[in-house]
């Protein structure tokens, strides 16, 4: 049996879950011993700790020019020591460019059976690099298990999934024939599916998995070479995926080149030399808003981007104001709101939030706020690990140095039980009115949020939808009882591009976005210019070419 006879069942019920969007996960998200066995947790702890101050050798290292690496732990408050294979950007680039049309010549049906295959290797590693993303990012253990596991294998089946439908879309020969009267024309057409050519990923420091694996291997399925450019700061979650697959390409008898890293430090960056390759004809970025600007700019390239957003929170009339406030409480708390789709503004008109026991001023939602994130954070059992650590320490710096409006919660760091060296820092809560404009409109990276009264929920609306059109948003809340509040609200926020969460109380969060179901960014705002996945996030990396004859 080969790979794709292998994995086809599940690739047909990946493609399915496309089309109904309805719950699936290709991989089950709990750490538990019954799914991944009874050591696999304490294995993935050994791995980590066998890594400090070693050479990462399961990448291909033949021909390197040297070992690099720069990784510290948010936890540990100290260099990891580990370093990996470096080649030179031209170096890369050749060899990708040797295996090119290998990689290209092999079928859809091929490509999706050995990717498949590395994402059950990857699927074996999922301990090995949850403790890697927490050690790199800061992320808790819990997230650092889901996102850069489960979920990250998860968006990558997705990817391959939307692939290879769309490889498949159309048939690869056809007998055409057309007819004219006495006589009729024949001719015999075929098509390929051409790969566009040496695919650039760079990733981010806070998610280096979970924002990487869709466009590498959206890339891979559609034929394309790929070179992954993970961030100095967190290399080895990635390195973890890219060995297991050049492991499964090497078992296929595959050059492993077609799935390079190349790693780099801070203090000698070779993304722009990648970037700007003439080779390189696809580009996927996730990272800050001013290098993002630069990748878009890229002439000659066909550009992926994650970038920024400024995400709203918009409260008009609501059933039980402190379970709201605890959930927003635990969005801005998770993962000290290092996430792309973190709440940061939270519009509240002037007139108050409508409740069954009257209305909420916007100060007095700032106080029920403020407790709700200090019942979490001071909770031992909870707050540490639901925090998790400051990935770098200018978003700790920028945190504690924002001043506006009024101060309700100052942030502090906490304790965390098991990790007496980790950076961490709980949310700060300020509140504002919209003369303060200028502080709340660009994204504040980190733990902070800002409760901003504005003059009626129309103002509270527009705020939301003129800062997603300007700056851009990824997500969006809002709670509301009211039919015609809310279609206000979707109508408003659909025309920035923006999607848009109601009501969410209990144990579903702002930040949640589930593959298979959820678009994550629309692309069509400042955010990002794509969507993981929707159908240009793969076909803009191959194209049609067609070829026609007399049929005899």
């Amino acid at each position: 049996m080969g790979l794709f006879e292998k994995h086809q069942d599940f690739l047909n019920d990946a493609i399915k879950a496309l089309h109904e969007r309805n719950f699936y996960a290709a991989y089950p998200e709990f750490p538990s011993k019954e799914i991944y066995g009874e050591n696999a947790d304490a294995d993935g702890q050994e791995f980590f700790k066998k890594s400090f101050g070693k050479r990462f050798e399961e990448l291909k290292s033949d021909g390197a020019e040297g070992w690099v690496g720069g990784e510290e732990s948010p936890y540990l408050g100290d260099k990891l020591g580990i370093s990996y294979p470096y080649f030179s950007s031209d170096d890369l680039i050749a060899k990708a460019e040797t295996v090119s049309e290998i990689w290209r010549n092999q079928s859809p049906e091929d490509r999706a059976g050995i990717l498949i295959e590395s994402l059950e290797g990857m699927r074996s590693r999922f301990f090995d690099i949850a403790y890697a993303t927490m050690h790199t990012t800061g992320q808790g253990y819990m997230m650092a298990f889901q996102a850069s596991g489960p979920h990250g294998a998860d968006r990558a089946m997705e990817a391959i999934a939307a692939g290879y439908e769309e490889l498949k879309r159309f048939p690869e020969t056809a007998s055409w024939v057309k007819p004219m009267g006495k006589y009729e024309i024949r001719l015999r057409k075929s098509w390929i599916a051409q790969p566009k050519g040496i695919s650039l990923v760079i990733g981010c420091s806070t998610f280096p998995t979970w924002n990487s694996t869709p466009g590498l291997y959206a890339s891979l399925i559609t034929g394309n070479p790929v070179i992954v450019k993970p961030h100095p700061k967190a290399i080895l979650p990635m390195a973890i995926v890219v060995a297991e697959i050049q492991k499964t390409l090497r078992a296929a008898g595959l050059p492993e080149e077609i799935c390079q890293m190349a790693p780099d430090t801070l203090e000698k960056p070779i993304t722009k030399e990648l970037a700007e390759n003439t080779s390189v004809a696809l580009i996927d970025y996730t990272g800050g808003p001013s290098f993002g600007d630069y990748v878009e700019g890229l002439s000659g390239k066909t550009v992926f981007t994650e970038k920024t957003g400024v995400n709203s929170v918009i409260l008009h009339s609501v059933d039980d104001i402190e379970k709201v406030a605890q959930n927003l409480g635990f969005s801005i708390a998770l993962y000290s709101g290092q996430m792309c789709t973190a709440p940061q503004n939270i519009f509240v008109p002037k007139e108050g939030v409508a409740t069954p026991d009257g209305h909420v001023s916007a100060a007095r939602f700032a106080e029920v706020l403020k407790d709700s994130i200090k019942g979490l954070v001071e909770n031992p059992k909870a707050g540490p690990f639901v925090l998790g650590a400051i990935q770098n320490e200018n978003t700790s710096n920028r945190v504690k140095q924002f001043e506006a409006g009024e101060l309700v919660l100052e942030d502090g760091e906490i304790e965390n039980p098991m990790f007496k060296n980790a950076r961490t820092l709980s949310p700060k809560v300020v509140l504002v009115n919209t003369s303060d404009r200028e502080r709340f409109s660009e994204e504040l990276f980190g733990p902070l949020a800002m409760v901003i009264e504005t003059q009626n929920i129309e103002e509270s609306i527009e705020l939301a939808a003129d800062l997603a059109k300007k700056h851009g948003a990824i997500s969006c809340g809002a709670y509301t009882s009211d039919n015609n509040v809310k279609n206000q609200i979707m109508n408003r926020m659909a025309s920035s591009f923006t999607p848009v969460s109601f009501n969410l109380t209990g144990n579903i969060y702002l930040n949640q976005h589930a593959a298979f179901s959820d678009f994550h960014v629309t692309g069509g705002n400042p955010a990002g210019n794509a969507s993981f996945t929707n159908p240009e996030f793969v076909i803009k990396r191959f194209v049609w070419v067609g070829f026609r004859e007399p049929e005899k």
